[in-house]
């Protein structure tokens, strides 16, 4: 049975706004899956979700369907913070990435970025886009500060992973 629209954006609306009432992208793991199982056991969430698919499905769907595209447009949202920090507002870009974010500029550069607990997946994919054509270089990588990394060894690490990947600039917008 499919979810009226109605009661899937009334429940939608409800755990964005709860989402960043808790601050959810710097939330822990352990913190999530609280929540996830709260929401899933909420009669106004879960409850409402299990009348039109299986219970036993209603936490997977809560956080695939619902917060991970909030995840995914606080990402989209931080766009022009990432611009200005690496001062390529005026430049055309030719390319949009998502999963994770980025951007193709019209002079070659490849820019990501994303939450800095998925650092290995944000050089990768700088480096593995830039790689696609001769003209193109992995430009800049910014890392939006998500508790993991905050300590200064494992930044470190990081610059020097993405040295050896020849990217050119990390940078680091805070919480």
């Amino acid at each position: 049975m499919r979810i009226p629209d109605e009661i899937k954006e009334q429940i939608r609306q409800h755990l964005w706004t709860r989402a960043e009432e808790l601050g959810w992208s710097h939330l822990a793991d352990s913190d999530r899956a609280r929540y996830y199982e709260e929401w899933t056991r909420d009669a106004a969430v879960g409850g409402r979700l299990g009348h039109f698919m299986d219970p036993r499905k209603v936490r997977v769907y809560i956080k695939d369907s619902l917060l991970k595209p909030y995840e995914r447009a606080r990402l989209s949202n931080t766009a022009q913070a990432v611009f200005r920090l690496l001062q390529v507002g005026g430049v055309p870009f030719v390319h949009t990435y998502e999963k994770p974010h980025g951007r193709r500029l019209q002079d070659g550069r490849v820019i990501c970025w994303g939450k800095s607990r998925d650092w290995k997946l944000l050089l990768m994919a700088a480096f593995e886009r830039a790689r696609r054509g001769k003209s193109l270089k992995a430009y800049a990588v910014v890392f939006i500060a998500s508790g993991k990394t905050a300590d200064q060894s494992t930044r470190e690490l990081i610059a020097d992973a993405a040295i050896r990947l020849g990217i050119e600039r990390v940078e680091w917008l805070e919480g």
